[in-house]
C-alpha cells in the first residue's frame, strides 16, 4: 500500500477499499488516523467510497475540534469519542470501524466474546500465534454511537490483548498502532469472524479444546464464560 504523507488523503483511499468490502456501506462506518497530537477524522453520515481530503475533520485528543471542513453540513463522526477510546487507552495510531456482515453476524452466534483458536489468520493478529486462543468481547448495541462509549472503555480495560471490539448486530471498533496496521488487523479479523459463522453454520466448533495451553489465551480473565 502506498504511504501517503496527508493522513486525510489516505482515510479517503482506504474507505474506498472497505466500501468495496462492504464494510462501510450505505454512509455507516468510518475510519481516523492520529497525526501527533491530533486526529483526523472522516465525517459523519456521508458516503464514504466518495469522500474528499478537504472534508475531513481535526480533533485533539480531549475531544475538542481543531479544524473543520468549509461545508457546514458536514458533522463529526459519530464514532469520535469511541475512536478517542482506543487511541488514549492503547495508543493506537489509527481506529476502523466496521459495520462488516460478517462481525454482525458473530455476534449472534457468540455470548459475551467471540473465540476462536488453530486458524493460521490468527498469526496475522499482533500478539498472537497459531495455536492460541483468540477472545474478543462483546459489548450491547445502543440506539446513538456515542452512548457506546463507556461499555468499549470497560471492554478495552477488561482485555488489554484485545486490538478489537464487537458491537453486537452492529459491526467492530479495531485498531493498529498506525493506520498499515489497522487495515491488516482488520482484514485478519474479518477474515476469522467470516471463518467462525461458517464453522458454527457446518456445525462445528471454532476452538480446539485440550490442544492449548492456558497461558496462551488472550483475555483479562473478565468476561470469559460466554458460548464458545
Amino acid at each position: 500500500m502506498t504511504t501517503h504523507p496527508d493522513p486525510a488523503v489516505l482515510i479517503c483511499d482506504l474507505a474506498r477499499s472497505f466500501y468495496d468490502l462492504g464494510w462501510v456501506s450505505g454512509t455507516g462506518g468510518g475510519i481516523c488516523i492520529r497525526t501527533g497530537d491530533n486526529v483526523v477524522m472522516a465525517p459523519s453520515g456521508v458516503q464514504k467510497e466518495r469522500m474528499q481530503p478537504g472534508e475531513m475533520f481535526t480533533v485533539a485528543l480531549d475531544g475538542s475540534i481543531v479544524d473543520r471542513p468549509d461545508d457546514p453540513a458536514l458533522r463529526l463522526s459519530e464514532c469520535s469519542s469511541l475512536f478517542l477510546k482506543a487511541i488514549n487507552l492503547r495508543g493506537a495510531g489509527a481506529v476502523i470501524h466496521s459495520h462488516s456482515l460478517h462481525a454482525v453476524m458473530a455476534t449472534l452466534l457468540f455470548d459475551e466474546e467471540f473465540s476462536i483458536s488453530h486458524l493460521e489468520m490468527i498469526k496475522g493478529i499482533e500478539g498472537m500465534g497459531y495455536h492460541d486462543r483468540l477472545v474478543v468481547p462483546i459489548i450491547e448495541n445502543t440506539a446513538r454511537e456515542c452512548d457506546l462509549a463507556d461499555a468499549l472503555e470497560e471492554a478495552i480495560l477488561a482485555y488489554p490483548a484485545t486490538h478489537a471490539v464487537l458491537v453486537r448486530r452492529h459491526g467492530a471498533y479495531i485498531w493498529g498502532r498506525d493506520a498499515v496496521r489497522a487495515k491488516t488487523q482488520a482484514e485478519c479479523y474479518d477474515y476469522l469472524f467470516h471463518a467462525a459463522v461458517e464453522m458454527r453454520r457446518l456445525g462445528m466448533p471454532t476452538t480446539v479444546e485440550g490442544g492449548i495451553d492456558d497461558a496462551s489465551v488472550q483475555t483479562a480473565g473478565t468476561g470469559v464464560g460466554g458460548r464458545r
